[in-house]
């Protein structure tokens, strides 16, 4: 007769200790992120420069905007959206492009930098894991880069057309037909696409592959970075008269090949070819993936053998 009545007291009991328990798991790796941003402030503050360059620059653009958009208005209906949005084009190129050089430099430093300075010594003191470590490291350029690019190019391009439409509307001229050229909404969303697919999943392998070296290399690793697939691409090219490699590394870094198209090189135009289907059935993409979970791993177990330098 009690049974039915204590069920409910042990069922709540059992999520009140499981919530802890999770939280208690993923606190190493959340301090992990927060250091990270503690001591790299270049991950935001070069995004941030790259916004208040791109910002800097728009003042002067918005001195000639209303010829520009009188001008824009008697081209081609299908030029006219690509004569307007060039700025906002620049802009996110600035901030995705600081992000990026950014993400590069991070990676083959995060592991070899605590190396050479001997911090190894006091981190691996601390009760988190090597994995977990490398794991916070690895979603710096994975997961906050590309977020905080994201976030900055959606403010920066609502700033750039909120000071667009104030200039117009003083001009006489059409804020609305300003805004239907440009489609804002729209673009956002192929940014999202484009930061998600090539920025996260893509680049993933080239951001583990870093880690790696960084984690193994005994003296610079931006050498050890790029000689082994340099060799391994002159040995193709001389013993077998072929440039696979080179063609499929050419492709995977420059976002190319099965990588997400974009309009005219760039990521944030209405006109870009929007094909998730295509993209998850793309094998090349899980093979990356497959790679990246490898090379992870394998920092992290270098990570745990390897001496301070």
């Amino acid at each position: 007769m009690n049974t039915p009545s204590n069920a409910v007291p042990e069922s709540l009991s059992n999520v009140q200790a499981v919530a802890p328990a999770m939280l208690l798991e993923t606190r190493p790796f959340y301090w992990s992120v927060r250091r990270e941003l503690w001591e790299y402030r270049s991950i935001y503050l070069a995004p941030l420069a790259g916004s208040g360059i791109a910002l800097f620059g728009f003042l002067f653009v918005l001195v000639h905007l209303p010829r520009t958009v009188r001008n824009a208005m008697a081209l081609d209906p299908s030029k006219q959206p690509d004569a307007l949005a060039q700025p906002y084009h620049l802009a996110a190129a600035l901030i995705m492009g600081a992000a990026f050089l950014v993400s590069i430099f991070y990676s083959i430093d995060a592991l070899y930098g605590e190396r050479r300075d001997r911090s190894i010594l006091f981190w691996k003191s601390l009760p988190v894991s090597d994995l977990t470590t490398v794991l916070a490291k690895a979603s710096i350029p994975l997961v906050v880069l590309p977020v905080l690019s994201f976030l900055l190019t959606a403010v920066t391009g609502l700033v750039m057309l909120l000071l667009s439409s104030a200039v117009l509307s003083a001009s006489g001229l059409s804020v609305s037909a300003y805004w239907a050229l440009l489609r804002p909404f729209e673009t956002i969303l192929m940014l999202l696409y484009h930061l998600v697919t090539v920025h996260m999943l893509w680049y993933a392998p080239l951001y583990a592959w870093l880690f790696l070296i960084s984690a193994w290399a005994p003296r610079m690793p931006f050498l050890w970075v790029f000689l082994p697939p340099l060799a391994l691409g002159i040995f193709e090219r001389h013993a077998f008269h072929t440039s696979y490699f080179a063609d499929l590394l050419r492709d995977r870094v420059s976002g190319s090949g099965s990588a997400p198209k974009m309009q005219d090189d760039l990521p944030i135009g209405p006109g870009m070819h929007v094909t998730p289907g295509a993209f998850l059935a793309e094998p090349g993409l899980w093979i990356g993936l497959a790679l990246a979970a490898i090379f992870l791993f394998a920092a992290a177990r270098m990570r745990r053998s390897r001496e301070p330098t």
